[in-house]
């Protein structure tokens, strides 16, 4: 029997133990089952349950069951080591040896999260968003400690906050806004959180935590991640303020300090819609939106010490600024905002970029990857001209970029003509001085790499999906 448990594959070998016959639904030691209990037994059974959801959170998270479905969690999701380097595919090594002593100071309250790995990313809007990638081990604690907070605090949130929950999403956001701009709310105060997850304040947050969990141990954990040092150029730089992005906890402990915001907008009985940090309220005069404004930044800035960016907020009519990556229209129709123009502009320019000396295949199953993505996330946008014009434009970006490949003008002579190109054209521009990006507009380049070309080498149409993605 020992030697079959062992040859098991870790696929089919629970992590963190086997279920015993006491664990099982119904399971009992006389192998009969147990008799149906009163309504005094069950009141008082579902009472204690009620408050093991907050005194033995601790125990639910270091369920075996629990503790496994965060593994595989963290293991599908891949990402960078921390600190420590260790990678997630060493992962299951490191549990196998210290289960044990993992669960046991979880249960006890002395786990010790590690310093997280900082790390700084371009903002698309500029700037710089900071990263905090925990190490395997912790991401594999947060994830156990989300499952079961998630279920306790998502019922509780707003009907209005859609960032970073389950089965909601930013198009249910957007479509949100477009009904409400519909109704003749057409003025939106549009206020940005100021670094909202650098700036988070710890005790107002665990104030907020403390509302709903009593167990201590729990607390304490969460309170010692919020704290967690982190690592810049091999210096530990201590935190007391913030929960960087990058492990698993931070989206929910976000939606929870938010979620008195959500309420005090949902009692003065405001539209609104909130993704994450962003957050919009919709009001039908301008007067009502700068009053609305600075009775907001007197609340965020009293009750939960955040601050509100001045020079990203206006109040303005919904035209005018931009949602989710959307433009808001007159009768709730969706458009594209010129900012996520410029951005698939600015991806598209790294990606054929001309001096990267990549295969021209690559290039192409890099571009129809993104592209695949953006235009199946701006399917609701009324843009068929704004995509039609982009094809055009993506097309002769990568003829540029196939024509500097070629390099001499012998070879651009022998491409042209290998694509059907007259003898005599294809000499004319290969022969020309003009620049690439001049060439590429060339009739003779139109000719020999057309669109039924482009179509030949798979490359992503964003008009023709768009079309296939309309209801």
């Amino acid at each position: 029997m020992a030697v079959e448990h062992q040859q098991r594959t870790w696929r089919q070998l629970p992590l963190f133990g086997e279920e015993t016959a006491h664990e099982r639904p119904g399971a009992s030691g006389d192998g009969g089952t147990e008799p149906a209990a009163c309504e005094e037994e069950q009141a008082a059974t579902a009472l204690n349950r009620e408050r093991a959801l907050t005194n033995q959170l601790m125990e639910r998270i270091c369920e075996r069951e629990n503790l496994n479905r965060a593994y595989k969690r963290v293991k599908a999701n891949r990402g960078a080591p921390g600190v420590d380097e260790m990678r997630v595919d060493e992962l299951y090594d490191w549990i196998k040896a210290h289960k044990e002593e993992l669960v046991a100071s979880l249960l006890d309250g002395s786990y010790e999260p590690q310093p997280v790995r900082g790390k700084a990313i371009p903002k698309p809007g500029g700037g710089e968003r900071q990263l905090g990638i925990p190490t395997v081990v912790d991401r594999l604690v947060q994830q156990a400690i989300l499952q079961v907070l998630s279920p306790l605090l998502e019922p509780q949130f707003s009907e209005s906050s859609y960032g970073f929950r389950p089965g909601r999403n930013a198009h249910q956001a957007v479509q949100q806004a477009a009904e409400y701009v519909a109704e003749g709310r057409v003025v939106v105060v549009d206020f940005d959180l100021e670094k909202f997850f650098d700036r988070v304040n710890h005790d107002v947050l665990m104030a907020r935590l403390a509302r709903h969990v009593t167990d201590k141990r729990l607390l304490r954990i969460v309170r010692r991640f919020l704290e967690a040092g982190m690592m810049w150029d091999g210096v530990c730089v201590k935190r007391y303020e913030g929960t960087p992005q990058g492990g698993p906890l931070s989206p929910l402990l976000a939606n929870l300090l938010l979620d008195d915001l959500d309420q005090e907008l949902e009692r003065r009985g405001h539209c609104f819609c909130r993704y994450a940090d962003d957050c919009n309220i919709y009001v039908k005069t301008q007067v009502a939106g700068e009053r609305v404004l600075a009775s907001i930044i007197t609340f965020l800035k009293e009750r939960l010490h955040l601050r509100v960016n001045r020079s990203k907020s206006a109040v303005a009519f919904v035209e005018e600024r931009q949602f989710l990556g959307y433009r808001l229209l007159r009768g709730g129709r969706l458009g594209l905002a010129p900012r996520s123009i410029q951005r698939i502009k600015q991806r598209i320019r790294a990606i054929t970029r001309r001096n990267r000396g990549v295969a021209f295949e690559r290039i192409i199953r890099e571009l129809n990857s993104f592209l695949t993505g953006w235009v199946t996330y701006f399917r609701y946008a009324e843009c068929r001209t704004w995509l039609q014009r982009l094809d055009e434009w993506i097309r002769r970006k990568l003829r540029c970029y196939r024509l500097k490949q070629c390099k001499r003008p012998k070879a651009i002579f022998n491409f042209l003509r290998q694509l059907g190109v007259p003898r005599w054209s294809a000499r004319e521009l290969a022969g020309t001085g003009r620049s690439w990006w001049r060439k590429s507009r060339c009739p003779q380049a139109h000719q020999a790499m057309n669109k039924a070309w482009f179509d030949s080498l798979g490359l992503v149409s964003l008009f023709q999906r768009y079309v296939r993605l309309q209801p």
